[in-house]
């Protein structure tokens, strides 16, 4: 059971997903993506991203919600 203290982050909204997109497709980002093992940084770089652009994100949750996209 998921604990009490533990608050899922709100629903990504229409325009938040598109500029997730945005970041994501970057021609950095995405040379980055293709030649790095370990991604992690580049996430956070992706987070960072999103936080310029007024949201807060953390880059977990923008790993997630990438590999939701990619599978839809």
């Amino acid at each position: 059971m998921e604990s009490q203290n533990r608050k899922r982050a709100p629903a990504w909204t229409e325009q938040e997903v598109w500029d997730l997109i945005a970041v994501w497709g970057d021609e950095s980002v995405l040379s980055e993506l293709r030649f790095k093992i370990q991604n992690a940084k580049i996430f956070d770089k992706i987070s960072k991203g999103m936080k310029d652009r007024g949201y807060h994100r953390d880059l977990q949750q923008c790993c997630m919600k990438l590999k939701e996209l990619r599978q839809a």
